[in-house]
């Protein structure tokens, strides 16, 4: 593992909290470049999040003791009401859920699910699916060996940017942030990094970073190379749930698959006019984003559970402007530049198809 600390002492400060008390699957994304930082009166409580608009989106949910949890919300929420924001929660989980699940002054959309394991169980796993098993022994059988580096390592070496720099070429949008930042190599403080690679050379890595108060993991991001045989991935997954086995971990996901069917919620929470945006950027927004394909490739590797996955907005009925802030939070510039962007990539790479 690479442990190294953080040179800034506003990083460090948040790292020592979400080490103490962080239980969201994102908790230590708020680590991430770019997230503002509210800390609580006795500094034993943070919350990260990024402004956009009049909203504060919110990443997952306050960093915190769980009995704390309603406190600290509260008291952010005035916060930033005080400044003028309203607040949407990006990413909450059960525990911050189970807070408003019947309240009247906020409002709750489900957003997907994220596969979950015991680690522990992955070996009888793997055993009894032959589809799985073929992809391991293919990569490998491609000379693919997969090892653990120390951060150190991995934060200096240029294959590892290289991999990231063709992934992040085949991506149908611009380069998204916030929880879904591509540029984890320059923070990698507690993550753990497996790095693929074919003759010596990095073909791919995943990167997983720490969930303590749920001795867990999330893998983050998996990337792989121009030249990375099939089965690549598959094989740098199995060798992380190996080495967390090792570790004594009890939990791992693969983080928020968006718009899964497979969220275990029986009553529909979505209002109708979110239904309609979501159902059509399921049924055409493939050329951006591959909802489904990301989905079915999570589901390959037989979750145990699938965990649903929320947005909560501390208003009644939860509003077109705090779904706009949601998609605003995942770019460094607006939502129309973006979308944009990503309509001539589309156009180009449809291109590229009919000529090739």
């Amino acid at each position: 593992m690479g442990g190294e600390e953080p040179g800034d002492s506003h990083l460090a400060r948040v790292r020592a909290l979400i080490l103490r008390y962080g239980w969201n699957s994102t908790a230590y994304q708020i680590l991430n470049p770019g997230i503002a930082h509210w800390f609580s009166s006795d500094g034993e409580a943070v919350v990260g999040y990024v402004e956009r608009g009049s909203v504060r989106v919110v990443a997952g949910a306050p960093v915190c003791e769980a009995e704390r949890l309603p406190e600290i919300a509260a008291n952010f929420e005035v916060s930033s009401a005080d400044g003028g924001a309203s607040v949407c929660y990006f990413g909450a989980e059960e525990r911050l859920e189970s807070l408003y699940r019947d309240s009247s002054t906020h409002s709750r959309v489900l957003l997907g699910a994220q596969p979950a394991w015991k680690p522990e169980d992955w070996p009888e796993i793997v055993a009894g699916h032959s589809s799985l098993r073929a992809q391991l022994n293919r990569a490998a059988n491609k000379g693919v060996v997969v090892s653990e580096w120390p951060a150190s390592r991995a934060a200096e070496d240029s294959g590892l940017q290289r991999c990231l720099d063709e992934w992040l070429s085949t991506r149908g949008l611009p380069p998204l942030h916030f929880l879904v930042e591509p540029e984890t190599l320059a923070r990698l403080f507690d993550r753990r990094i497996f790095v693929g690679e074919q003759d010596a050379v990095p073909v791919g890595f995943l990167v997983a970073s720490p969930i303590p108060r749920r001795n867990g993991w999330l893998i983050e991001q998996f990337v792989r190379g121009h030249g990375a045989p099939n089965g690549t991935i598959e094989l740098m997954i199995d060798t992380a749930l190996h080495a967390m086995i090792d570790s004594g971990s009890s939990y791992v996901t693969l983080g928020l698959s968006p718009l899964s069917p497979h969220a275990p919620v029986e009553a529909p929470l979505n209002p109708a006019w979110l239904k309609l945006i979501l159902g059509w950027v399921r049924a055409h927004g493939r050329r951006f984003y591959n909802f489904e394909g990301l989905d079915a490739f999570k589901r390959k590797f037989q979750p145990q559970r699938w965990e649903p996955i929320y947005a909560i907005s501390n208003e009644s009925h939860f509003s077109p402007r705090s779904l706009y802030a949601i998609a605003a939070a995942f770019s460094d510039r607006s939502v129309a530049s973006t979308v944009g962007r990503a309509l001539v990539g589309a156009v180009k790479q449809e291109a590229m198809w009919k000529l090739g």
